[in-house]
């Protein structure tokens, strides 16, 4: 299905995702999952709602997966080209690592000082 034929709103809920894409509810759920770049927001009840945005590239992914026969990794680069999403640039374990170091041993300092203040009270 295009897009052209989406009632334009601001914001759609799953079910209705779903029912314009012809996809499962888990489905999406599971590309949400898997893919940074679909992001559902949820409103007050809980329920998840998704961008215009968000649908196009559903819809044009599931064309991509049924039509297209690409898999998943090559459909997901497709969709970062077409709609100028840009990947996160991975970040070297050695790196990681020493930013994880520093933060525990501040998180050692914060619950060191808590102790003391606490025995102080």
């Amino acid at each position: 299905m295009k897009s052209d034929k989406v009632p334009e709103k601001m914001a759609y809920r799953l079910e209705e995702v779903s029912r314009i894409a012809k996809l499962d509810p888990e489905v999406i759920d599971a590309w949400e999952e898997e893919l940074y770049f679909i992001q559902a927001g949820l409103t007050g009840s809980g329920d998840k709602i998704f961008r215009k945005r968000d649908l196009d590239i559903i819809l044009r992914l599931k064309d991509l997966l049924e039509k297209g026969g690409m898999t998943l990794a090559g459909a997901k680069r497709r969709i970062e080209e077409e709609f100028g999403i840009k990947s996160s640039t991975p970040v070297h374990p050695d790196r990681l690592k020493k930013v994880l170091v520093r933060v525990r041993d501040q998180l050692h300092e914060i619950a060191s000082s808590l102790d003391k203040k606490s025995e102080k009270a």
